[in-house]
């Protein structure tokens, strides 16, 4: 699930162009386009100061030598990898959609998927600190009915409402994750 996300390389959303601004200032060039596992992209968590910022993580946590890239977020908080994360080190992804192959037999179809209405959108994530560098991972859930027959599970869509919420460690994940609601979804062959 959710093995690949695109994040605009050109005509970016506001919301992405701002954080892309902020890392490219730093110095850390950001890649857009496709992000595939291992690679470092922007996402927004907390600083130390607790106020949410955009930093470059690598995507996956890495497990015996592999990127661990998803978290079911039915487990999340009891599995000894993520129960940290979803106490104090919770993250949101910036996306303009994610992939999902639909299997045909031996055919595979991608499909380009997005909330709704939006050029833009956040998942939830957790992240980690191994060794010198940060790593992601990102939650999912059971995957909306509409597009269930592509794939059994699609990534946590938190809505721009919650995200502050989300990031805030004095408040429960549980509690946040509760409150979202589905979203409308847009999706097409590529």
């Amino acid at each position: 699930m959710c093995g690949r996300y695109f994040l605009a390389d050109r005509e970016r959303p506001k919301d992405i162009q701002e954080i892309i601004d902020i890392l490219n200032r730093t110095g850390h060039p950001v890649k857009t386009g496709d992000i595939l596992p291992t690679d470092m992209a922007p996402v927004i968590a907390n600083g130390r100061d607790l106020m949410p910022r955009p930093f470059l993580m690598r995507w996956g946590y890495e497990v015996n030598g592999r990127p661990l890239i998803n978290a079911r977020v039915e487990t999340a908080a009891e599995k000894p990898l993520f129960a940290d994360g979803m106490r104090q080190r919770r993250c949101l992804v910036p996306v303009c959609h994610y992939y999902e192959w639909e299997r045909r037999g031996q055919e595979r179809i991608r499909y380009a998927i997005a909330p709704e209405g939006e050029a833009d959108f956040l998942m939830a994530g957790l992240y980690r600190i191994n060794g010198d560098r940060a790593e992601y991972t990102i939650l999912t859930r059971e995957a909306a009915p509409e597009i269930g027959f592509i794939h059994d599970r699609m990534p946590v869509l938190m809505p721009a409402a919650l995200k502050d919420a989300w990031l805030n460690p004095r408040n429960s994940a549980a509690e946040v994750l509760g409150e979202i609601r589905p979203m409308a979804l847009r999706f097409g062959a590529m």
